[in-house]
């Protein structure tokens, strides 16, 4: 089993400002992406919700058919009942039989005309389903069209900017190997709880670099001693001189370049 690497204090707070550097850098590439990936998704929901709506409009669509075939159907049967009655009074004997006779056919005629009113308002809101469905239909097709922009959109970027997110996070996953588990949860914890996600800050002109506090000398002394991790009492932000921030930086410069 290989041996656990110690690193010292100024080690660990080199490898902590080179993550925050990494991090940083990662966070800016992903700002080019800016909202695109929601947006994306969001389109890609409205689409979907699109397809929804215009199936559910297709499937009523199908059951008025089947509704009209069905009063059609039903047209069909009173007619053939129509005539079975009439030539049924042609033979009857008696004037109830005719009558009855009369009553069935006059039913089946007013059977005809419910199903025939039953059928136009069918028809009037097929009509008005139609409408719906090309105003969908067209509102989709736009979605569609602006989705296929945005999706193209966000390849690019990502095509411009994987490769190197993909490097960079490896150069963060090595920088975190040399820091102790506490000191990077408490790196990730400060680095979630600021806009910028600045976790760790050199100390510039007296006060740690965004804010105007003026940190004390004796705590500057100590700063740069590198002997212990210091946090600002203000923002809660780990400090580095600004000596070791500037050789870090060139070092990186250095590193991304090359990437």
């Amino acid at each position: 089993m290989a041996k656990k690497v110690e690193y010292s204090v100024e080690e660990r707070l080199r490898a902590l400002y080179d993550l925050q550097l990494v991090d940083s850098r990662i966070d800016k590439l992903r700002s080019v992406r800016g909202e695109l990936p929601l947006e994306v998704k969001d389109l890609e929901d409205e689409v979907s919700g699109l397809d929804v709506r215009i199936s559910k409009i297709q499937s009523e669509l199908d059951e008025f058919q089947n509704e009209i075939k069905e009063k059609l159907n039903k047209i069909e049967e009173s007619k053939a009942l129509i005539k079975k009655y009439n030539d049924q009074q042609k033979n009857v004997r008696n004037n109830r039989a005719f009558e009855s006779l009369s009553k069935e056919i006059e039913y089946q005629e007013l059977e005809i005309e419910y199903a025939e009113k039953q059928i136009n308002e069918l028809k009037a809101q097929i009509e008005q389903k139609n409408e719906k469905l090309s105003e969908t239909n067209q509102i989709k097709d736009e979605r569609s069209s602006h989705l296929e922009h945005k999706k193209n959109e966000l390849n690019a970027i990502m095509k411009e900017t994987e490769k190197e997110e993909v490097e960079l996070l490896k150069k963060s996953d090595d920088f975190q190997s040399k820091i102790d588990e506490s000191l990077l949860k408490s790196y990730l914890k400060i680095r979630s709880s600021v806009k910028n996600g600045l976790a760790v800050v050199p100390v510039e002109r007296g006060a740690s670099a965004g804010s105007f506090f003026i940190i004390p000398p004796q705590v500057q002394l100590d700063i740069a001693s590198r002997k212990k991790f210091i946090t600002d009492e203000y923002s809660g932000r780990i400090l580095v001189d600004k000596e070791l921030a500037d050789e870090e930086n060139e070092k990186m410069d250095k590193i991304f370049t090359a990437i």
